[in-house]
């Protein structure tokens, strides 16, 4: 049975206090708490949640990498520099970075390559705009951006992958695909997988990303085929993000 992981992505949200504050809180109401828990937190504060973390149950990961190990690519950080600070996970192909930052699904594939290859677990995001699903081209949309990354590598290493299916309609809106919806695309995924690799399909976790809150949280994890969440907003609160947590 695949374990419930609830991470949260706190884009570019953050400060020294709000950080301390934040994995406080959390730590403090950890009881009880079933869930795998990451905190997929912006670069600088990486050394900062690495220490408030230790010995607890929280994971670290980033939100993004460049796919060279080091050399003259200014701004940019590499895995090994995400793992120098304790990290084990990085958020790839989220649907910010393919629209603000052009990131296609051969630039996601080879990020999600070269996160495999330096021991990371990609957090590989997946979704639909609201014109695609309006048009009935959630599944061939979603299809493609799977693809991209299992063609360039097997489908076996996606038993090191955790899914992440955030429909772009619903991220940060409020509005959230209805279990029925999500549960649909999440089987669809599976489907994929299954036709290349039936292990690899039953043991690769799906997250849903798309307002998932407290009160949605436990009917949408509650499905077959859901397996945790992708969390945006509410995992900057910490009472919202242990409900979220304690609803698996």
């Amino acid at each position: 049975m695949r374990q419930v992981i609830v991470a949260g992505n706190w884009k570019m949200n953050a400060s020294k206090d709000m950080a301390g504050g934040l994995i406080s809180g959390i730590l403090s109401g950890m009881s009880g708490v079933k869930s795998k828990i990451i905190a997929c937190v912006p670069f600088p504060y990486l050394s900062q949640v690495e220490e408030l973390t230790k010995g607890s149950q929280i994971s670290i990961g980033a939100q993004n990498l460049n796919v060279n190990s080091s050399g003259a690519f200014t701004g940019e950080v590499s895995a090994e520099m995400i793992k120098d600070f304790g990290a084990g996970y990085v958020i790839i192909g989220h649907s910010e970075r393919r629209s603000l930052y052009n990131e296609t699904n051969d630039i996601v594939a080879e990020k999600v390559e070269a996160a495999l290859n330096s021991g990371l677990t990609p957090i590989f995001c997946v979704g639909e705009t609201l014109s695609d699903r309006e048009a009935g081209n959630t599944e061939a949309v979603v299809e493609k951006q799977v693809m991209a990354v299992l063609d360039r590598t097997g489908a076996e290493v996606f038993k090191k992958i955790i899914i992440a299916y955030e429909p772009v309609w619903a991220i940060g809106t409020g509005v959230t695909a209805t279990p029925e919806q999500a549960q649909e695309t999440h089987r669809y995924i599976r489907s994929i997988l299954s036709r290349y690799d039936e292990g690899a399909a039953q043991i690769t976790p799906i997250l849903y990303g798309g307002s998932m809150n407290p009160g949605n949280a436990k009917e949408l994890i509650s499905c077959a085929d859901i397996d945790g969440g992708l969390i945006g907003g509410a995992s900057l609160e910490a009472e919202s993000f242990l409900n979220i947590c304690k609803a698996g």
